[in-house]
């Protein structure tokens, strides 16, 4: 039988909300991967209902300690999802203490550096918005991080 993360994960969506988050503990301790500290899940629970499962699993280990960030705009990784009348939207999150800088286009980096700077933000962009409208606001505040940071459009 495959052993995998993935094998793993798909196992956990028939059992219950406290199972699954037994499962989710028991799977931090057994895979090395790169979210091994950040879960995300949904619910249609209600918020005292999960507030007591996630106090409940707050005593299993005494290394392990969840605080949770209940909302309907939550930020998780470096993606900001939003619920919307039953509907999750995604955009980039930017962490309000987080300055839009990048390496300065008159440094004396390679060219690559440069053109990889603005490559991966509009990849991010194009992966983390839902809709076209939130991809456009990226797009405009990727412009304005690459005016601030000495980048000229030609």
């Amino acid at each position: 039988m495959d052993s995998t993360p993935k094998q793993s994960w798909r196992n956990l969506w028939p059992v219950s909300a406290l199972q699954y988050l037994q499962n989710i503990i028991k799977l931090l301790f057994t895979y090395n991967h790169r979210y091994i500290d950040d879960i995300f899940f949904t619910s249609n629970e209600s918020m005292d209902i999960i507030q007591q499962r996630l106090n409940d699993a707050n005593q299993w280990h005494k290394n392990i300690k969840l605080q949770s960030q209940i909302g309907t705009s939550v930020p998780f990784l470096d993606v900001l999802v939003t619920n919307n009348q039953g509907v999750l939207h995604t955009a980039v999150y930017h962490k309000p203490s987080a300055e839009p800088y990048v390496v300065p286009f008159l440094s004396d980096h390679p060219r690559h550096t440069f053109a990889n700077v603005v490559q991966t933000a509009l990849v991010r962009a194009i992966r983390y918005s839902s809709t076209f409208e939130t991809f456009i606001k990226e797009q405009i505040a990727i412009e304005l991080m690459l005016l601030y940071n000495g980048f000229v459009f030609l």
